[in-house]
């Protein structure tokens, strides 16, 4: 490349130049991200509301005298501080990683000779010397190059590496465009010389390149709070609020009516111990960590823990096409003779016609022997699919090549036989090209040209390919001398993934907006659209388009598009904030450094495992480890089921301390001897604490997880109705509990300790029945039953043999100061008094909740930018003037 160049037409600085630059722009790769300490950590950590909550009941259980549970509970503060610092660290993590992928080595011409140097040492001014397989190091504008192209996906999403042509008279320009387009002179840094060789002149690096903005963008942005987070925040403080109101109401009544402060104080404690449902916390944190573990199962490793959840209610799932969609692996689908186009996608091996063989073998030959271009890949793939080894000619020794230019967008490779004395000439390139080199007359031309168009807009890139020979000894310097002839057209395409249309339409079933937003081209993402079943898939809003837009008119125009193409990373950003200011749950996918802010800035990101950049994957909530979209629709029917779980155990939660709450209230109140001693209340968290942690969390998914929109972004976690039924839950079983207790000691006259243990098993046995009955509100109990869920048996199973230990074990009676109870007729009122507290509840679901079920199933799915938000409701908010008719702009998008 050098020994064809004049070095001394390009003026190359010096290393004192490139030294005082150094000094005056700093290196090149992005600033470092000052690292927080860990005190600015536990400050911030301090201030959440689940960790005082946290802190709270274990030192309140410190304060009771229960140190196993206090240390337990407190245990969870160190956790919370591990996620927390984890979650500090990824922002720097991502930092580093992209400014590791800026900083490649480099070659670079100071002082008019060569020298590799470290990638972050290059200046603006440098001369780069870029050969297939480099990384471009900075932004550049090529000087001079042979047949260089560069694969941009990085930036742009294009699997397709787009070619490079030199700036005219060697000018370079003041402004760098934006990435993206043929034959333009600029390179950026991060991107991958896939063929050819050039030199170029840096124009801008470290935080002033393309990539190093996209570093300040994600420097720039925090990762929001899921609404699951916001939620709980404001549901643990009030009933934190509402225990601490109730045990200061405890302790004035006790202290003014009995003149006992010490007991009066301690019975307000023990009421707080009972009212407050420390259980929320430790349910919120086992609940996700095990739901991460069960999606990790599923290839989606879980990298911001609440996210899981958090993806269940996402409303818009915003999906890049290259690599996401598609499998970012350029492939030959179809073949033309010049007769017939037919695709080869599944065809067997052996079933290609012989007219086709030809436009392999010659395209074969117009490649790279060591194919590093995807599209040279492809046809070497094909090539060994479907030729036989004397149609490969591995034996032919090439001769010299014709490289493609902007005049010609066609390459040629003369190649001569082992006994031949004739060279045998392939060309391949730009359908228009190759028709010229053939000197074809008018009407045939036309006639291709219409089968080109036709392949075109069926999304293909199309090539075409001829052949010559040439018997002369000294070869031609133009490829227009030969005497070429016509072979045949190859359509290549980035095929979608298989799994994608299911995924696409469970979506659409889940009320969930997939949107489609690449930087290729308007047709080719059309296209993408019809085969995966996007819709509407007639209209597409461009990056250009949508630079002319104000925030306001593209709030508006998100609502009813799904397809932007030729979109640039910023835009992506801008995208994902339009959605999110019309209310939507967003979900981000990406797998390129150009989808990294977009993935920070939703609600959910999720990154590409496989194919992805570090940069993507440490920018994202999740990471897609086998990169199947698929797995995304996973993901979100794994959200969705723990969210419904989570609401159960806090609806049990809710039941079961009302209860004990009650008869802990009762006696101070009247004057009774207790009936509920701390270790009664032990014993019972004995069973609550397992039950929230593993019987619902093991809850499978209801049967219409996946058919029913995503829920009310704004709707509370715990709403007024569910809290109600909660709360009649408990009141029922109370007053269960309590006639229990009152007959025995006013009807039968039975002492403290009998009628103690009649309630204290009354108690647990309808807790039991609390279990069964909560494990969903839209199957009955005995649907629920033999619904398979092993922990809730371990948990009955566990606590019916407790039970029947401090009953007719003497020591633990004793301890438990109950008395002996008769199977006969004692355990069996208990039993009937325990399982009919539920009763009501299990007619409830039959008689609403089934109703409700069946009319939720006459529908529509509805999906759009929020759970509760239809299009026409977006549809009827004032339109802004956006300067064109719907359908001007429909229009528009035809002619394009």
């Amino acid at each position: 490349m050098l020994s064809s160049v004049d070095l001394s037409k390009l003026t190359s600085i010096t290393e004192a130049e490139a030294a005082n630059r150094l000094i005056e722009e700093g290196p090149n790769d992005l600033p470092q991200s000052k690292p927080r300490g860990l005190f600015d950590i536990a400050k911030e950590v301090a201030s959440e509301p689940m960790f005082l909550m946290l802190v709270a009941c274990g030192v309140l259980y410190l304060m009771l005298g229960d140190r196993e549970e206090a240390l337990m509970l407190l245990s969870f503060v160190f956790v919370v501080m591990g996620i927390t610092f984890h979650q500090e660290r990824k922002t720097e993590r991502a930092l580093e990683s992209l400014r590791d992928l800026s900083s490649p080595r480099a070659l670079v011409i100071r002082d008019g000779r060569q020298k590799r140097i470290d990638g972050r040492y290059v200046v603006r001014g440098d001369l780069l010397v870029l050969n297939e397989g480099d990384r471009v190091p900075a932004d550049a504008v090529l000087l001079t190059g042979l047949n260089l192209c560069v694969n941009e996906s990085l930036l742009t999403g294009e699997a397709i590496p787009v070619r490079k042509n030199p700036t005219e008279n060697g000018k370079v320009p003041l402004v760098m465009d934006r990435p993206g387009g043929e034959d333009q002179p600029f390179l950026y840094s991060g991107t991958l010389v896939v063929s050819g060789q050039g030199i170029a002149r840096t124009m801008a690096t470290g935080p002033n390149t393309e990539l190093g903005k996209i570093g300040k963008a994600l420097q720039s942005l925090d990762p929001e709070d899921t609404t699951l987070k916001k939620q709980t925040a404001s549901l643990i403080r009030n009933i934190a609020l509402l225990g601490l109101g109730a045990c200061i109401i405890v302790v004035v009544v006790y202290g003014f009516t009995r003149g006992n402060w010490t007991d009066g104080f301690l019975a307000g404690l023990s009421l707080a111990m009972a009212m407050l449902p420390e259980e929320f916390p430790v349910v919120l944190t086992v609940f996700l960590a095990i739901g991460a573990w069960r999606i990790s199962r599923k290839n989606v490793l879980t990298r911001r823990i609440p996210a899981v959840e958090a993806l269940g209610s996402a409303t818009v799932l915003c999906t890049d096409k290259t690599g996401t969609l598609t499998l970012n692996r350029m492939t030959v689908s179809s073949l033309s003779d010049g007769k017939k186009v037919i695709s080869i996608d599944d065809l067997n091996d052996k079933d290609l016609p012989k007219e086709y063989h030809e436009v392999i073998e010659i395209s074969s030959l117009a490649s790279k022997t060591d194919a590093f271009d995807p599209m040279d890949q492809a046809i070497k793939h094909v090539e060994s699919r479907f030729l036989s080894s004397d149609q490969i000619h591995s034996d032919w020794k090439l001769k010299r090549e014709y490289p493609l230019s902007k005049k010609l967008l066609a390459l040629s490779h003369v190649w001569k036989s082992s006994d031949g004395q004739s060279y045998d000439i392939a060309a391949k390139g730009a359908a228009e090209a190759i028709l010229d080199l053939c000197h074809l007359e008018e009407s045939r031309k036309k006639e291709l040209l219409t089968q080109v168009n036709t392949m075109a807009n069926s999304g293909l890139r199309v090539l075409g390919v001829a052949k010559a020979k040439f018997d002369l000894e000294n070869l031609p310097e133009e490829q227009h001398d030969f005497d070429f002839q016509f072979i045949g057209f190859l359509g290549f395409s980035d095929p979608i993934r298989p799994t994608v249309p299911a995924a696409i339409k469970e979506c659409y079933d889940a009320g969930v907006r997939v949107v489609m937003i690449t930087g290729d081209y308007p047709g080719t993402a059309r296209n993408v659209a019809r085969k995966i079943g996007l819709k509407p898939d007639d209209q597409v809003l461009t990056g250009p388009e949508l630079d002319k837009m104000t925030d306001e008119e593209l709030r508006y125009r998100v609502s009813e598009t799904c397809i932007f193409a030729r979109v640039a990373p910023d835009q992506k950003l801008r995208l994902v904030e339009a959605f999110k200011a019309r209310g939507a749950i967003v979900a981000m996918t990406g797998d390129g450094v150009n989808d990294a802010p977009a993935l920070k800035a939703a609600h959910i990101g999720i990154a590409m495992g496989g194919r992805g950049t570090d940069v993507a994957r440490e920018a994202s909530s999740l990471v897609l480890l086998d990169d199947d979209f698929a797995s995304i629709v996973a993901a979100i029917r794994q959200g969705r089921t723990i969210y419904d779980n989570i609401k159960k155990a806090m609806a049990y939660i809710f039941a079961i301390h009302v209860p004990i709450a009650g008869l802990t209230l009762f006696p101070v109140l009247l004057g009774w001897d207790l009936i509920l001693l701390p270790v009664h209340i032990v014993f019972l968290e004995l069973l609550i604490d397992p039950t929230c942690s593993v019987v619902f969390e093991a809850e499978a998914e209801e049967p219409d997880v996946m058919l029913r929109p995503p829920r009310d972004p704004n709707a509370p976690l715990f709403g007024r109705q569910e809290l109600i039924l909660s709360i009649f839950q408990g009141i029922r079983v109370f007053f269960n509990v309590l006639a229990v207790f009152l007959i025995a000691r006013l009807y039968f006259n039975l002492d403290q300790l009998e009628a103690r243990a009649l309630a204290f098993t009354t108690l647990i046995i309808a807790n039991l029945c609390l279990i069964i009955t909560n494990r969903s509100w839209k199957r009955s109990a005995f649907e629920s039953l033999r619904t398979p869920n092993y922990a809730q048996w371990w948990v009955i199973g566990g606590g019916s043999l407790f039970l029947a230990a401090v009953l007719y074990q003497p020591y633990l009676r004793s301890l438990f100061r109950f008395e002996y109870l008769h199977l006969n007729h004692d355990i069996i009122v208990c039993l009937i008094a325990g399982i009919t507290s539920v009763f009501w509840f299990e007619s409830y679901k039959v008689n609403f909740m089934s109703k409700k079920g069946s009319s939720k199933k006459t529908e529509k799915p509805r999906f759009g930018l929020g759970g509760s938000m239809a299009s026409e409701a977006l549809r009827s908010q004032a339109k802004p003037n956006l300067g064109l008719s719907q359908s001007a702009i429909a229009n528009k998008f035809d002619r394009e």
